[in-house]
C-alpha cells in the first residue's frame, strides 16, 4: 500500500507543480502580481483549500496519534486517489491547468519534477509511519517548493533576458541605418492602461496599405515579446514597426524604449487598472501614463495623446516638444483630429473626421462602440504624420475587423446577442462597453468577474460600475467574489424593476440562468474573463 499511495501521490505532484508553474506563467513571472493574486477570493481558496487542509490534519494526526494509523493512513490513501481521478479527469476533459509550454516553463518544469522525483527515491528508502508523513509535508509544501525554484532561477533568466533586448536593440538600430533601410525604419511605440492594442491593429491596418508594417502580435507588449518580436520578425524592409509597450513596473517602459528608441509614442488612455502593482499613481503615471515614453521621443519625436482622458491631458501639457491630440470632440480641448456626426451601430461606426487644417472625411468601419471610434483616431492622426491622405485613410479603414477592437458580436444560441469582450477588463472598458450594451433593445444580461490590481480604489471603483450596470441590464451576474458587495451595492442603487444581481461562478449554473432568462433578441455581454467554456456553451 505504501509503493501504491507513492504513485498516487506523484501523479498529484504532476498536477500541482504543473498548476503552479502556470499560475507563475500567467502573472508573468512578476511577483508583484504572483502576491496580489492571494488577495482575491480565488487565490484565497488556494490559501484554504479543504483538500489540502485534510492533509495538514493528517500530517498532524500521523505524528501525534500514532494509534490510528491505519485509520489515518486509509483516509489519505482515499484522498489521493480521489485527486489523481480528479487530475485524470482534467486531462480528458482538457479543464487542467496547465502552463503554455516555452523553454522557460519546460525547464522550470524539469527541475521541480527532479526535485520531486529525488525527494521520493529518498523516501522510499523509509519503511515506517515517516514515509506517509514526508509525502504529505512535501504535499503541503509544493507551492513553497515551486515558487523558490521559479525565484532562484530568476536571475538566470533575467539575464538571458537582458541578452535578448541588447539583440534586440542591436538589430533595430542596424535597420534603422545606412546598411538596412536606406530611409531608415520608423517606431511607432503605444502604451497606455486601455486602448493599447486596439489602437495598435488599427494603425497597423491603416499603415499597411501604404507601407512594409510589423506589428507586435496581439498581446504581446512586454519587453521580452517586443524584443523576441524584433528577433524574429522584423526584416530590413521593413518601413515601420508598431509595438504595444505594457508595464507592471516603474521603469519598464523606460526599458523598452531604450531597445526601440520611438520616433512616434501614442498614450491611448490611462487609469487605475494596475495600481496595486505600482504601488502609487505617481509610478503608474511614469510608465502606463506614458511619462517614460514622452521623454524617450526624440527632439523631431511626435508625442499622440488622447485629449478624453485627464492624465493623458496632463502628460500634453507638461511635454514641451511636437505633440498632438485626439478626442472625440473639439468643443473641451483644442485638437489636432477629432470626430462630428458620430454613429455608433449595433454593427459598426461611422463618424466624420477632422483636424485643424480644416480638411474633413467620413469613416466607416467593422467596429463595436463609440470608444473604438476614439482609438481609431489615434491611428488615424498618426497615419496623416506619415504622409497618409483621409482618403487614404478611409478606404484603409474598409479592411479594420471587429476582432481587432477587442470586442464582437456574435450568434448566440436561441437567438440571443452574443458580445464577446472577454479577453480581459479595465474599468474604462467596462464603462465603454455598458454604453454599447446599452443600443441594444430587449433584456441584457452581463456576466464578468470582479476586476483586480486596482489597489485602494478597487471598492470605490466597483461600486461605480454597479450603478452604471445597474442603469442598463436586468441581470448581473458577477463570477468572482471579491467585490461583488460592492457591485451588488451600486447595482441597487440604480436597478431598473425587476433587476437582479447574482453571484455564480460555475460555468453550466451560468449558462442555465442565461438561457432561461433571455429569448430571441435579447443580448449577453461577456465582459472580462469569465469560466472557461461559457462562450461555447453560447454560441452557436
Amino acid at each position: 500500500m505504501y509503493l501504491l499511495l507513492s504513485v498516487l501521490w506523484l501523479i498529484f505532484e504532476v498536477k500541482y507543480i504543473l498548476f503552479w508553474i502556470y499560475l507563475w506563467q500567467l502573472k508573468d513571472y512578476h511577483t508583484g502580481r504572483f502576491v496580489d493574486h492571494f488577495r482575491t477570493h480565488k487565490g484565497k481558496k488556494l490559501v484554504f483549500d479543504i483538500a489540502q487542509g485534510i492533509k495538514l490534519i493528517l500530517l498532524i494526526l500521523l505524528f501525534t496519534a500514532p494509534a490510528l494509523f491505519v485509520y489515518t493512513f486509509s483516509i489519505l490513501f482515499v484522498v489521493y486517489f480521489a485527486q489523481a481521478l480528479l487530475f485524470f479527469k482534467g486531462i480528458f476533459t482538457n479543464s487542467a491547468k496547465k502552463p503554455i509550454w516555452t523553454a522557460k516553463t519546460v525547464f522550470l518544469i524539469l527541475v521541480s519534477f527532479a526535485v520531486v522525483v529525488s525527494f521520493l527515491v529518498w523516501v522510499l528508502k523509509i519503511k515506517d509511519i515517516l514515509q506517509p508523513a514526508a509525502l504529505v509535508a512535501f504535499d503541503v509544501l509544493t507551492p513553497i517548493v515551486a515558487s523558490a525554484i521559479v525565484l532562484l532561477f530568476q536571475p538566470v533568466f533575467v539575464s538571458v533576458r537582458n541578452n535578448t533586448l541588447r539583440k534586440a536593440r542591436a538589430k533595430t538600430e542596424k535597420i534603422k541605418g545606412p546598411e538596412g533601410y536606406p530611409s531608415g525604419l520608423k517606431v511607432i511605440a503605444i502604451t497606455g492602461s486601455y486602448g493599447k492594442t486596439s489602437t495598435k491593429e488599427f494603425l497597423a491596418t491603416i499603415l499597411s496599405k501604404k507601407f512594409k508594417v510589423l506589428k507586435t502580435n496581439e498581446h504581446q507588449n512586454s519587453e521580452i515579446g517586443v524584443a523576441k518580436c524584433i528577433l524574429q520578425d522584423l526584416k530590413p524592409d521593413h518601413q515601420i514597426f508598431i509595438a504595444e509597450v505594457g508595464a507592471y513596473n516603474k521603469g519598464k517602459v523606460k526599458e523598452v524604449c531604450a531597445m526601440l528608441n520611438p520616433k512616434i509614442g501614442i498614450v491611448t488612455g490611462v487609469n487605475e487598472q494596475h495600481l496595486a502593482l505600482f504601488g502609487s499613481l505617481e509610478n503608474l503615471l511614469s510608465a502606463e501614463g506614458g511619462g517614460e515614453l514622452a521623454s524617450a521621443l526624440p527632439e523631431d519625436g511626435v508625442l499622440a495623446v488622447n485629449g478624453d482622458n485627464k492624465y493623458c491631458l496632463d502628460l500634453y501639457k507638461k511635454y514641451g516638444k511636437n505633440k498632438k491630440i485626439y478626442s472625440l470632440s473639439n468643443t473641451i480641448i483644442d485638437s489636432d483630429i477629432w470626430a462630428e456626426e458620430i454613429e455608433a451601430n449595433r454593427e459598426y461606426v461611422s463618424f466624420l473626421a477632422l483636424n485643424k487644417n480644416k480638411e474633413m472625411a467620413h469613416f466607416r468601419a467593422n467596429i463595436l462602440g463609440k470608444h473604438n471610434i476614439q482609438n481609431l483616431l489615434g491611428a488615424v492622426l498618426v497615419a496623416k504624420e506619415l504622409g497618409m491622405s483621409f482618403e487614404e485613410i478611409s478606404e484603409a479603414c474598409n479592411s479594420i475587423i471587429q476582432e481587432q477592437g477587442g470586442m464582437v458580436l456574435k450568434n448566440g444560441k436561441h437567438g440571443i446577442y452574443i458580445i464577446d469582450s472577454s479577453y480581459s477588463a479595465n474599468p474604462d472598458g467596462v464603462f465603454a462597453d455598458l454604453d454599447y450594451f446599452s443600443i441594444f433593445p430587449n433584456k441584457k444580461v452581463i456576466v464578468m468577474p470582479c476586476l483586480i490590481e486596482l489597489g485602494e480604489e478597487s471598492s470605490r471603483i466597483h461600486e461605480k460600475i454597479g450603478k452604471k450596470i445597474g442603469e442598463i441590464c436586468d441581470l448581473a451576474i458577477i463570477t468572482s467574489k471579491d467585490k461583488f458587495k460592492e457591485i451588488e451595492g451600486g447595482f441597487n442603487e440604480t436597478k431598473k424593476e425587476g433587476a437582479n444581481c447574482l453571484l455564480c461562478d460555475k460555468t453550466q449554473d451560468i449558462y442555465s440562468t442565461v438561457t432561461l432568462f433571455c429569448k430571441s433578441g435579447d443580448a449577453v455581454l461577456l465582459e472580462g474573463r469569465v469560466p472557461a467554456g461559457l462562450i461555447n456553451l453560447l454560441v452557436q
